[in-house]
């Protein structure tokens, strides 16, 4: 019989500061430790009556390239950093409070947070992690049908996640594949320096809609045409490894460890929402989906 591990918080308050990628706002995080069984959620301490947002698939809001949750009016952007980050180092119950409406880029990877997560130190706590164990095959696919995402059983108690990346013959990112099963030490050693990247010309167009003001070519990977403009690769896999991160932080909104094998083809924040959405109403009908409360 599986026994599902304990609960996790950080051991005192952890805080990081930096710039927000969208708003160019200079912004202040802390992390919270939080009772057990109360989950991750944001706090805009910012904002009249410092309004606190979980972190769940039911707040998440319709956006392209990041994931944002929301509710009553106040609204929390690209946490999907923040949120891999507490996911991978196992950490269940936290309080992010911050004085923006979205979290700082750092260097474009999970590394600002894992390391004043790890600073502060984590304690465990007497309840035990829900745990959901993927029994039935799921997918989710968009709706031009080039990108999906697939999820099953696995013969071993664990989470394993396989990315194919994969734009094209023309794009100056050439293809990657990787497997990964998750732990929290594969997470900090091989997931969590990976950054975001994106394409010169979307940098364009952003900066054009106003966003991205303060970002420079050090906050994250900028591939031109002939590869990464001012920049080195921290990997030759880099940028498939910052997939799954991102798959990490988005499948931690179920609130539950996941035991499965999630087989994703160049998805992104909407489709891993989707399978994970697809995954919990397939074992809700099974009886078999917990979340915290």
């Amino acid at each position: 019989m599986l026994t599902p591990r304990l609960q996790r918080t950080l051991a005192k308050p952890a805080e990081c500061r930096g710039i927000g990628f969208l708003t160019g706002a200079d912004i202040t995080v802390t992390f919270l430790p939080a009772p057990e069984n109360s989950g991750i959620a944001f706090q805009r301490v910012d904002l009249p009556g410092q309004p606190i947002i979980p972190a769940t698939l039911e707040y998440v809001q319709p956006r392209e390239r990041r994931t944002a949750i929301a509710s009553e009016g106040a609204v929390v952007e690209l946490i999907e950093h923040a949120m891999a980050s507490l996911a991978g180092l196992q950490i269940d119950n936290c309080v992010v409070q911050l004085n923006a409406p979205e979290l700082p880029g750092g260097d474009g990877s999970a590394l600002l947070f894992v390391h004043a997560i790890l600073e502060a130190g984590i304690v465990e706590q007497s309840a035990t992690k829900p745990l959901l164990v993927v029994s039935r095959e799921c997918q989710a696919v968009d709706s031009t049908g080039s990108s999906q995402i697939l999820a099953g059983p696995i013969p071993r108690h664990l989470l394993a996640i396989t990315f194919e990346l994969d734009y094209g013959p023309r794009s100056p990112i050439r293809p990657q594949v990787l497997t990964v099963e998750f732990s929290p030490e594969l997470f900090v050693a091989g997931l969590a320096f990976a950054r975001t990247f994106i394409l010169e010309e979307d940098v364009t167009a952003l900066r054009a809609a106003g966003y991205g003001t303060r970002v420079t070519e050090q906050d994250l990977l900028i591939f031109g045409p002939d590869g990464v403009i001012g920049n080195e690769l921290r990997a030759r896999d880099e940028c498939v490894r910052h997939k799954i991160l991102d798959c990490i932080g988005d499948f931690a909104l179920l609130g539950c460890d996941l035991h499965g094998h999630f087989r994703a083809y160049r998805s992104g924040h909407s489709l891993n929402h989707a399978i994970c959405r697809a995954v919990r109403e397939a074992h809700e009908e099974e009886g078999t989906f917990r979340q915290v409360a």
